[in-house]
């Protein structure tokens, strides 16, 4: 990605032992790659062979991310972002603005705060080298790096209307609509790209087990069940560790295997999940035909 939704904290994603973890991550996924609305319709589409449709994704992602801005969902949101900014007066009415605020939000990676108006407001105009600020607070360290990025207490209105800001906004925008549509298209294949960014920066398994991408890629293509997230960090650590060295993450070829036996256990239990649910038609149908269903 072009480093606008890279650097997401996860790390409250493994910090609870009730929920599942499948779960846990295709609701962050979905809240992360939808916007927190409804989502767009797919614009991608599937050549039947993942491994393919990452190398296609990966040589065509500048113009399909273009493609994508263009869509009239997208576009429309784009629209009124663009229109919400320049008629702001100021910082705090420019962040009250839901157009403002879903692409500002989903861009950064931070689309669970969408609607939180207040919390928004105060966290963005809050001084991010005060310890004891609002945003220092909260722990979350991708809404730190926002504010900090963005500065609004210091550079007010302006800092959000400058021309480059607006469009590396919408541009992120946009690409985190395209990453939905792989993933509708092609499961996992968002996930792939991210993992193969920033595979080179894995220097400890803390560093897997804080950031999605790398813990669905990893544990997935290893078969390390991700039930482990409802263990301490260090038996999760030690989980990982029994399964890979993390020197091999160095590696471009052992980087690139491991994300092609992820992308293909994706396909096949997509392919499973396919036919379970077509057996359990199949299963209705008969018992309804057999009047066993009314």
């Amino acid at each position: 990605m072009s480093g606008i939704v890279s650097g997401v904290n996860y790390a409250l994603l493994y910090s609870g032992s009730t929920s599942s973890a499948l779960d846990a991550s295709a609701n962050i996924l979905s809240i992360l790659y939808s916007g927190g609305s409804g989502g767009t319709p797919s614009t991608a589409v599937t050549t039947g062979n993942p491994l393919t449709d990452l190398k296609l994704a990966q040589a065509n992602q500048t113009k399909d991310i273009a493609q994508e801005a263009l869509q009239p969902q997208v576009a429309q949101a784009i629209n009124a972002f663009k229109t919400a900014v320049g008629k702001a007066t100021s910082i705090q009415q420019a962040l009250a603005d839901p157009s403002v605020q879903k692409v500002l939000l989903t861009a950064n990676g931070l689309p669970n705060y969408i609607g939180e108006t207040s919390l928004v407001q105060k966290a963005f105009l809050s001084n991010p080298s005060d310890p004891t600020s609002l945003v220092n607070k909260l722990g979350d360290s991708t809404l730190l790096s926002a504010v900090q990025s963005y500065d609004f207490a210091k550079n007010g209105l302006s800092a959000l209307q400058n021309p480059s800001v607006i469009s590396t906004l919408t541009n992120g925008y946009a690409e985190v609509q395209w990453r939905l549509s792989l993933d509708q298209a092609t499961p996992g294949l968002a996930n792939a790209l991210t993992f193969l960014s920033q595979a080179s920066s894995i220097k400890s398994a803390n560093d897997i087990l804080t950031n999605l991408a790398n813990f669905q890629v990893v544990t997935t293509a290893l078969g390390i069940p991700q039930q482990i997230v409802n263990q301490d960090l260090t038996a999760q650590a030690v989980a990982i560790n029994s399964h890979v060295d993390i020197a091999k993450f160095q590696d471009p070829n052992f980087v690139t295997s491991l994300t092609d036996t992820y992308l293909l256990s994706m396909q096949q239990q997509k392919s499973s999940s396919s036919s379970d649910s077509t057996s359990l038609t199949s299963l209705a149908v008969q018992a309804t035909n057999a009047g066993i269903i009314a």
